[in-house]
């Protein structure tokens, strides 16, 4: 398929992108990072692998599914894109919202979106109504594909005029897929068209999309999964991020596709569910939260088949590094990432892991510690971790891009050291964001959740230190009636935060006071709070 007219085509994104003065410095130094200026990244990680590996290669396992091939993949991604050009209307540069869990037929969804030159947007299934306006207030959603278990919720969207579609059912849009050949000529996108929206979350609560492009999607199978993890297409990978999930976006699918190799979607797994899938499928590949890793051990797993093990979304302790290198002879890799960057910039392997330490800068990355005026500090000392490289913040219409990009430089928010090798240490992160298990949960969304509730007067949120999560969302609350409150109060406003927001971001402990601690003018003293926790 040819690039459809200008007239037709929908710029919203490209409209809405950062001024060019605003967006960090992009660096290609890598060979393989020079992609050609058409460059449709579904056509490269399907079309282009069942080219060079085989169409009849297992390509998406899943617990209770058949295997899908490559070749099953392909052809309904092509169906997908079909009855989304043919008869949902969708043009090139539409912003399609995904909502589900990992399977197979999301995947297909993710793959013919893209095919069919329009942007995905995955969101969590678990977002609720309230949420999904906002996603849609943002990216100006044109069509929502909907597993069919997870449709309650999207209400808000359709009245707004966005159409719902059903996947994964009889109806919907399996029953437009009953009649399309599974062929499809994917869209010639440009290398630098907006592939994806991701969206983060930052301190003020209010999501931020960031825009990637198709030459992005690869860039990360190209820096981190090529030199850093290294797959063969004999591998099998698993995880338990969502594709909703940059982190779970390229360590569940765009790796293992990129190499050839299959991957076990995982819709929702405790620790000891994901090990016994691990040894059922005979995984070699694993991402997921330093918290799983641990719980996995403490559940006596050895995962005989497993030779890579990916940790990010939160510091991984060198205890539960070396408890996992003892019990599995797999050294953790430990990364840092952003949704801003799409995927980990500092990580290290093997013999190159240092316990302790994030890594070093993943190559194609160059990163840096910064004090607060933009300088570079020495070895040692702490300061604001700076990246750049193939991937960078370009967030959608939102002022917020100036503090992210500083001189050329994403800078991430978080506090770190490095040494003389160039290895980087985690410190502490320098906003309100709170990490529970790998998920990001900003304290001020929380707030506003629990501030509706009437008989809340005010209330702060923050992150405490726990063994088994990383840290637990814990909220105060002064009461309306500045009542010393109870435990059955406590459950009630729990009860009433999951209502309103995704359910793993509820205040999991509650502490009830009679007055918040505030300056002389007014101001909340969080750090008094975080003393005192």
């Amino acid at each position: 398929m040819e690039l459809l007219p200008s007239a037709h085509v929908d710029t919203f994104c490209r409209e809405h992108l950062p001024p060019f003065d605003q967006w960090p410095e992009l660096t290609f130094e890598l060979p393989e990072l020079r992609y050609p200026d058409r460059l449709n990244c579904a056509t490269a990680l399907l079309d282009d692998v069942i080219a060079e590996h085989g169409a009849d290669r297992p390509c998406l396992h899943a617990p209770g599914v058949d295997t899908w091939s490559y070749a099953d993949l392909l052809a309904a991604a092509n169906r997908v894109a079909h009855a989304l050009v043919d008869d949902l209307g969708v043009v090139p540069g539409n912003r399609v919202l995904l909502r589900g869990p990992n399977n197979p037929w999301i995947t297909a969804c993710w793959f013919g979106v893209l095919k069919a030159g329009a942007v995905a947007v995955t969101t969590m299934p678990l977002l609720r109504s309230g949420e999904l306006e906002t996603i849609h207030e943002i990216a100006r959603l044109d069509l929502a594909l909907v597993d069919a278990r997870f449709v309650d919720g999207t209400e808000g969207l359709s009245g707004q005029g966005v159409r719902i579609v059903e996947f994964g059912g009889d109806d919907g849009l399996n029953a437009l897929l009953a009649d399309k050949p599974a062929t499809f000529d994917d869209v010639a996108t440009s290398s630098d068209d907006v592939a994806l929206l991701a969206f983060t979350s930052g301190t003020t609560g209010r999501p931020k999309a960031t825009m990637h492009f198709h030459r992005d999607v690869l860039a990360i199978c190209d820096t981190f999964s090529r030199h850093v993890l290294r797959p063969s297409s004999d591998d099998v990978f698993t995880g338990t991020p969502p594709y909703a999930f940059t982190f779970g976006l390229g360590g569940v699918l765009l790796f293992p596709l990129h190499a050839g190799a299959s991957t076990v979607l995982v819709e929702k797994a405790t620790p000891v569910e994901l090990a016994a899938i691990i040894d059922e499928f005979g995984v070699t590949t694993c991402f997921t939260a330093p918290t799983a890793y641990k719980a996995m051990l403490a559940a006596g797993a050895t995962l005989p088949s497993l030779k890579a093990a990916v940790s990010a979304g939160e510091h991984l302790p060198a205890a539960t590094w070396q408890a996992f290198l003892d019990a599995t002879g797999v050294r953790i890799i430990d990364g840092i990432g952003a949704t801003e960057m799409l995927h980990i910039f500092i990580g290290s392997a093997g013999d190159d892991i240092v316990p302790g330490s994030t890594g070093r800068a993943v190559p194609g990355y160059h990163a840096t510690v910064l004090d607060k005026f933009g300088a570079e500090v020495p070895p040692g000392e702490p300061g604001r971790l700076a990246v750049k490289g193939p991937t960078g913040c370009r967030y959608l219409d939102d002022p917020r891009q100036r503090d992210y990009v500083v001189g050329g430089w994403n800078i991430t928010g978080d506090t770190f050291t490095r040494d003389e090798k160039g290895y980087f240490y985690y410190r502490a992160r320098s906003d309100d964001m709170i990490i529970s298990s790998g998920y990001n949960i900003a304290a001020p969304e929380v707030e506003e959740a629990l501030l509706k509730h009437p008989e809340v007067a005010e209330c702060a949120v923050i992150g405490v230190p726990d063994e088994a999560r990383g840290a637990l969302v814990k909220a105060f609350v002064v009461l309306t009636d500045t009542s010393p409150g109870s435990a059955e109060k406590a459950q009630q406003l729990q009860d009433f935060a999951k209502e309103q927001i995704a359910p793993y971001k509820y205040p999991r402990v509650v502490e009830f006071l009679e007055a918040l601690p505030r300056t002389a003018t007014g101001k909340l003293q969080r750090y008094r709070l975080r003393q005192d926790a």
